[in-house]
């Protein structure tokens, strides 16, 4: 995967395509970086989106993941 900003100075950007990629499907997104709404959530915003025994099964996981 290649990702990068850039800032066009004109209506016309040149893609050069890595030799791997040429005869496959690749996708080419514009996005407008500035209209962005800016994402600021922690953990307390999504209180309440689990039930409480998915909660725990979620945090036992996720603790034996660390244990590994």
């Amino acid at each position: 995967m290649i990702r990068t900003i850039v800032k066009p100075q004109s209506e016309q950007i040149r893609l050069t395509i890595p030799k791997e990629y040429v005869g496959k499907k690749v996708e080419i997104t514009y996005l407008l970086l500035d209209e962005l709404p800016k994402l600021s959530k922690s953990m307390k915003d999504f209180w309440g989106t689990l039930s409480d025994e998915s909660a725990v099964k979620f945090h036992e996981y996720v603790r034996q993941s660390r244990n590994e």
